[in-house]
């Protein structure tokens, strides 16, 4: 892994609190997360106090803050479930943030060495990305390689990386009808590889484990996409999924990069696939009318920041999707607020820090 300096004042490690006890979970991680400032979201479904072990730098939010800065359950921007942790990234005010769930653990390399998950994404996010040109040997700037025969020059300074997608060891991210289909079926397949995903090319992001550059993307994390925001069931495991659309999209509108692979985090056990499959269907039927969406999806010479990119998006996804579904609307709706709640609270950070 090629050595960064990685300043702790730039960082910020955003934590999505869904059990009360995080002790096992905070220990861990100790020789990791020790250095650096923790902002820890409890779901606000969640009763009672979190339990966390001293010798650490962090701030908790509750209910309550969030109530704080969102307004009552009228708002269409949800934080509950997974989601919490978009209010992480809402509040932080670092440049980089590396969110890592709570049912996470370190992972140990081909070597059986750990794996530094906050040093690797801060390598992925403050070296150049390729999205407009592939390099066969996968990541150009790593120690070791370089670009191959046929690489245009002109294109081997790279452009900036907006987003760095880690993976995971022992249980990976399927979706519930692969869980069900195959329940023994486990990721042991560590790959000591990174890329940068090509432009136009959709992925798959999930919140479990990734970084991004708070400065050059962090309005595009957009937690907008919910089927229902209350009841008995949680469809929010798609949610980042339409987040990771929308960042993609305006990436490679904006010009940055985004990279997969290193680093491996190893994923415990949790949840029934068959009751993951009962919340999760309506959402996986809806992504298939989405994903033509965001490859289609071109926006305009007048979007030049993240925000302007989210409020043009939005306005397409009324226009083109809501009359597929009426969710659709609301999504909309909740990503015209998103960047409204962005620039509040980012002007409040700003004239405090001044």
């Amino acid at each position: 892994m090629a050595q960064v300096n990685i300043r702790d004042d730039e960082v910020d490690i955003v934590i999505g609190a869904l059990h009360l006890d995080l002790t096992s979970f905070m220990e861990d991680w100790r020789a990791v997360f020790s250095r650096f400032h923790l902002i820890i979201v409890q779901d606000p479904d969640l009763k009672g106090d979190l339990k966390i072990p001293g010798g650490f730098s962090f701030d908790v939010y509750t209910k309550s803050d969030i109530e704080s800065v969102v307004g009552s359950s009228s708002s269409s921007v949800v934080f509950s479930g997974y989601s919490c942790r978009y209010f992480g990234y809402l509040v932080s005010h670092k440049k980089y943030i590396i969110s890592i769930d709570d049912d996470c653990t370190p992972a140990k390399d081909d070597k059986g060495e750990l794996i530094d998950a906050v040093a690797q994404h801060i390598t992925n996010l403050m070296t150049p990305a390729t999205p407009f040109f592939f390099n066969t040997l996968y990541d150009p700037f790593r120690k070791g390689t370089d670009f191959v025969r046929g690489y245009p020059f002109s294109l081997r300074s790279g452009v900036q990386c907006g987003l760095s997608c880690g993976l995971w060891l022992n249980l990976a991210d399927y979706d519930a009808p692969t869980q069900a289909l195959k329940p023994g079926q486990r990721n042991s397949r560590f790959v000591d590889a990174v890329l940068t995903v090509p432009a136009r090319a959709m992925l798959p992001v999930s919140g479990i484990n990734i970084g991004f550059d708070r400065e050059l993307v962090g309005p595009a994390m957009v937690p907008a996409f919910r089927l229902a925001k209350e009841g008995k069931f949680r469809w929010e495991t798609v949610e980042d999924i339409w987040s990771g659309m929308c960042v993609k999209v305006i990436c490679d509108h904006l010009g940055y990069g985004v990279k997969s692979g290193l680093p491996y985090v190893w994923r415990n056990e949790r949840g029934n696939a068959v009751e993951s499959l009962k919340k999760e269907w309506e959402g996986v039927k809806l992504m298939e009318e989405v994903v033509p969406f965001f490859q289609s999806m071109r926006l305009s010479q007048g979007a030049v920041t993240a925000e302007d990119c989210v409020i043009e998006m939005a306005a397409a996804v009324k226009e083109r999707l809501e009359p597929l579904d009426p969710v659709f609307a609301r999504a909309s709706e909740a990503m015209v607020e998103w960047v409204k709640l962005w620039k509040v609270v980012t002007s409040r950070l700003s004239n405090f820090a001044a």
